[in-house]
């Protein structure tokens, strides 16, 4: 086993000719892919089967910045980060995919003077056959319930809400409070306010926690096929139904929680079926007679008025006050005054962390334009505004031009009425070239299709790119 800690403060090492030498012959003969960089991310000394690996000649190899060698290469992440990261998965550009090892050498001032890394696992199927082999003598329902649980668990807590707003304040409390009791939880909100977080963090507060936590969204699955997902099938249910037939999601979340997003769109057939689940705390699998009891806790959200769609004749109002024992509001972004700030601060580290390029600052005027947004799409249209920029940056720092235009459209219009009464042609020329870039934007540059969408021909876009001066 690898002792990050003590790997992460050894003194610096100077590398002479003769001791890359002396590794070069202790490393070569060993079997598993080993690889050393300097401080500036250059290949110091890499081994015969790693080399092979990367299907590169190994005296190729030598000299070259990492990502010369695999593009995908997170060492340069690692060393600005200066964390080790152990066993990841791993996609090489030759194509292979393997578990690694990439921990960076720091010195007594804590610079990063070399990276060390190794391929644990060349491939998947090595990493699975050796669990097989060692690890996996559990039943198969055993196992199946695991990777449910790993791949459909409750992944947030209280601590990865972000908000200080008293909107927001208000809506963790109550969560808290609902996380403490069995009584069926409605959350109430608009589409991209973090419902789900509140989901996974409600059922990580409560008692159940250690009990699976299962997502069902009610608007993806057929009609058709919704109660059998729900509720399971028996062999020979149906045309084509698996031999043995299928365990529900009801029956997965047993002793846990069940989270039934978009619970508005629910056909009415099923909400009677979900009516008597909820009533007699029982499940009847499609194709059976038998009745088996549950013990699960229902969370469920929806961006819709349900009472409204109740009185509308599209939604059960017995199963309205059923689910809506606890209900919470989840504030619309626009709501939380304040929070902008420490939400972008946040997302900018998940997002630079999930694609692996170090940015971690965003400049005053950028960060100006966020808080004047109104953000119909809520948090979540903030991480995908965040995540284009970082994409963009070049550096560490997002700056305006790296937010798309309809965010940064604000000051155009402003300038048209500070004070100063502008021209009408300006008006329309700034217009029209904002357009154009906007446009431009959406297609990724496509000439030929930002015409037609625009309605002009493309000779007359041309021109028009080169008279407002877009690059």
């Amino acid at each position: 086993m690898i002792d990050e800690n003590k790997v992460a403060h050894t003194p610096e090492l100077v590398l002479t000719d003769y001791l890359v030498s002396t590794l070069e012959k202790i490393f070569d003969p060993v079997p598993v892919p080993i690889i050393l960089l300097d401080k500036d991310c250059k290949v110091k000394m890499i081994n015969r089967v790693f080399a092979n690996y990367l299907e590169f000649p190994k005296e190729e190899i030598i000299g070259k910045e990492v990502r010369e060698v695999d593009k995908n290469s997170r060492f340069p992440y690692v060393f600005k980060t200066k964390k080790a990261e152990i066993a990841w998965k791993h996609k090489f550009e030759n194509g292979h995919t393997g578990i690694v090892h990439r921990i960076p050498v720091l010195d007594e001032q804590g610079e990063v003077v070399y990276g060390f890394g190794m391929v644990l696992f060349e491939d998947l199927e090595e990493f699975k056959d050796i669990i097989n082999k060692n690890k996996l003598l559990e039943s198969e329902l055993h196992l199946y319930k695991k990777q449910l649980q790993k791949i459909q668990g409750a992944k947030y807590s209280w601590e990865t809400i972000v908000g200080q707003s008293e909107k927001m304040v208000q809506a963790k409390y109550m969560s808290r409070r609902a996380a403490q009791t069995n009584s069926n939880v409605l959350l109430l909100g608009k589409s991209g306010t973090g419902k789900e977080l509140f989901a996974h963090a409600i059922h990580n507060g409560s008692l159940r926690k250690h009990a699976p936590f299962v997502k069902v969204n009610c608007a993806a699955i057929p009609a058709e096929l919704l109660e059998s997902e729900l509720f399971g099938y028996e062999e020979g249910a149906f045309t084509g139904a698996k031999k043995g037939g299928k365990v529900g999601k009801f029956q997965l979340a047993n002793g846990g929680s069940i989270f039934l997003d978009e619970i508005g769109d629910m056909p009415l057939k099923m909400q009677a079926k979900l009516l008597r689940v909820l009533q007699e705390q029982e499940i009847e699998k499609v194709g059976s007679n038998n009745t088996i009891k549950v013990d699960v806790r229902v969370i469920s959200a929806t961006n819709q008025d349900l009472l409204e769609l109740a009185k509308q004749g599209e939604f059960r109002e017995d199963l309205y006050y059923r689910l809506n024992v606890m209900t919470i509001g989840i504030p619309t972004l626009n709501e939380r005054e304040g929070d902008i700030e420490v939400l972008t601060e946040k997302l900018i580290k998940k997002v630079s962390k999930e694609i692996g390029k170090y940015v971690d600052k965003i400049s005053p005027k950028a960060m100006e334009y966020l808080r004047a947004h109104n953000w119909p799409g809520n948090v979540r249209e903030l991480e995908n505004v965040l995540e284009r920029a970082i994409n963009l940056v070049e550096g560490d720092t997002i700056m305006p031009v790296h937010l798309p235009v309809y965010i940064t459209k604000k000051e155009i219009t402003d300038t048209a009425y500070n004070g100063n009464i502008r021209s009408l042609k300006s008006i329309i020329e700034e217009t029209e070239k904002e357009a154009i870039v906007r446009t431009l934007e959406y297609t990724k540059g496509n000439k030929l299709q930002t015409a037609k969408i625009l309605n002009i021909s493309r000779s007359s876009l041309y021109d028009k790119i080169e008279k407002y001066c877009i690059e």
